[in-house]
């Protein structure tokens, strides 16, 4: 695709033709050589065309369905997470610490579903079925406390979840590279106003409690159970819902966030390594620091992915993708030490159901890395477009889906769960 669109540049009716029969393969080639054919042809005339399709500014109208649909998800999941407080032989800390996260993405997927109107018996049952059998396998696992295989499996199962209502998001294409991207940018809108309603959650709460405390009546107790604990699983479809019908507003937010968030994140990178480095502190040795410093590894992965999406949307800047090429250099050269540091311990403790999970999320985090500072260093030669390093990105995601697969429900095979 990608030659017959330089060979074709300035033909019209062959372009058009080009397009109409394969729109993803077409906008994701026209992308990749944007660059190449920048000033030639006509060109500017379909990164114009391209790009309005991809930013529509004009938002949805909101029906009532559309409000029934968003009730109706927001109790479903508020039904689940209260079952708890119905049955006095569940402990509620284990219920939520295996159920929590599979009940929020049950409820974003029935939104979901209903409100793409997802519908046939084979299509809804693989839905169905794909919540029901992680939660009966979940629950009818022996819980032991401080057992380190079941502790992976209730982390690793909201990424299961995630990947799960992604691909009923995608309308269960997954081979369809342009979705899965469309599903990243969503993911970074859907953050970032999940934290805002939070943000406006925990200041109502708080003068609701306060101003029934001043006047001698105890609310706190009726008020988390019925309300905090609801209003806690609804903030993701009301986030979603926001999304799906004001995105003249969320469309400007992640651009807006990568911006701002890109210089600052790799100023404290390497400000962190250089005071790694004089400090003197045993990644070796300590565990616990080991664990932080993988944690804070994750925590840069997502801010680069969640950067790389957001630029992708708006017009090319080269601050931007320069920042974002010395970032993605700089956290290889993170997650090579915390391999360094797991590696050793391997070598001398020996291996564990811990080691073996963060030794293989950093192996695959160092793989995805590679690939996107390859890409933004062609980007940054004007060699491809940022939207190029989005669909590596999305091409990736099966891959840590297998991974997440294995630990989920190989890893008790592998090690046990006694």
């Amino acid at each position: 695709m990608k030659e017959k669109i330089k060979e074709h540049i300035s033909e019209p009716e062959t372009l058009e033709r080009l397009y109409q029969n394969d729109k993803n393969d077409f906008s994701a080639a026209f992308d990749a050589i944007f660059p190449e054919i920048e000033n030639t042809g006509l060109s500017l005339f379909w990164r114009a065309r391209l790009d309005f399709k991809k930013s529509p500014e004009i938002p949805k109208r909101v029906g009532k369905a559309d409000i029934a649909i968003l009730i109706a998800s927001c109790l479903f999941a508020g039904i689940l997470i209260k079952i708890p407080f119905n049955y006095d032989e569940i402990q509620q800390e284990i219920f939520y610490f295996k159920n929590a996260m599979l009940i929020v993405f049950a409820g974003l997927t029935l939104y979901t579903v209903l409100t793409n109107k997802i519908s046939g018996f084979k299509r809804l049952s693989f839905i169905l079925g794909a919540f029901l059998v992680p939660a009966v396998y979940i629950n009818f696992l022996p819980w032991t406390e401080g057992n380190d295989v079941i502790e992976l499996i209730c982390i690793h199962l909201p990424l299961l979840m995630w990947s799960v209502y992604g691909l009923v998001y995608i309308g269960l294409d997954p081979l369809d590279n342009t979705k899965r991207m469309e599903y990243l940018r969503y993911n970074g809108d859907l953050v970032i106003l999940m934290a805002v309603i939070a943000i406006a959650g925990g200041l109502l709460t708080a003068i609701t409690v306060g101003l029934f405390d001043a006047i001698g009546i105890d609310i706190i107790n009726f008020y988390m159970e019925n309300i905090v604990f609801i209003g806690a699983v609804s903030i993701p479809i009301v986030a979603s819902f926001i999304i799906k019908y004001l995105n003249v507003v969320t469309n400007k937010i992640a651009p807006m966030i990568a911006n701002i968030f890109g210089p600052l994140v790799l100023l404290t990178a390497i400000a962190f390594l250089v005071a790694l480095i004089f400090t003197g502190k045993d990644l070796y040795g300590d565990r616990d620091f080991l664990l932080m410093f993988n944690v804070m590894l994750l925590g840069v992965m997502a801010v680069i992915v969640f950067s790389v999406t957001g630029t992708s949307t708006i017009k090319r800047q080269k601050f931007n993708e320069t920042v974002l090429f010395a970032l993605s250099i700089v956290t290889t050269v993170i997650d090579l030490i915390a391999l360094s540091a797991i590696f050793y311990r391997l070598g001398t403790f020996g291996l564990t159901p811990n080691r073996l999970a963060v030794l293989g999320s950093n192996i695959l985090i160092l793989g995805n890395l590679l690939w996107i500072t390859f890409d933004l260093y062609r980007v940054n030669t004007n060699k491809a477009s940022i939207r190029e390093v989005e669909l590596s990105i999305s091409k990736y995601l099966p891959v840590y889906l297998v991974w997440i697969v294995f630990v989920v429900f190989g890893f008790p095979l592998v090690f046990g769960i006694n």
